[in-house]
């Protein structure tokens, strides 16, 4: 059995190689290695009348220095909050260095969406904003739908 690769290991990996070739001081290194805030949570949903199931979704807010953060939500069974977490941070980056006005963020919601129907996935995205619209708005962070990940992505963007 192949040992699983730690998405957020790797990243600051490889961030810490590129800060040690520009001489970035160890504070900044870890300042810019830190999420701003993270989210967990769970949230029980009825896909079909017959069976109910729990969904962990999350979100990383990298960094807001550029703010406000943008980032996409994938819907898919394997999402974890290392990747999250990787994928915050590489966004944060990414803005900066071709100088577009966001910060990085991240989402992601375990399920698979091609086995819920329209209704369920709306219900579930729903949920999600319900439970961290407190860190959400057009100034603060803008989640989108990571179509890459979703065929049917237009099925969901009913909820946000």
């Amino acid at each position: 059995m192949t040992e699983k690769i730690n998405n957020c290991e790797n990243t600051n990996r490889l961030f810490d190689k590129a800060a040690d070739l520009i001489s970035l001081d160890e504070e900044m290194q870890l300042l810019l290695k830190t999420p701003f805030r993270e989210s967990r949570s769970k949230c029980l949903s009825a896909p079909t009348r017959a069976t109910s199931k729990v969904f962990v979704d999350y979100r990383v807010q990298h960094n807001a220095a550029r703010s406000p953060m943008k980032g996409g939500l994938p819907f898919y069974p394997e999402v974890d909050f290392d990747e999250v977490r990787s994928l915050a941070s590489l966004m944060a980056w990414k803005t900066a260095l071709v100088n577009v006005p966001f910060g990085g963020a991240k989402g992601g919601i375990t399920c698979d969406p091609h086995q819920l129907s329209q209704h369920a996935l709306e219900r579930l995205t729903r949920k999600f904003i319900e439970r961290i619209g407190f860190a959400l708005g057009h100034d603060l962070d803008i989640p989108g739908i990571a179509i890459e990940r979703v065929a049917g992505a237009e099925r969901i963007r009913g909820g946000l």
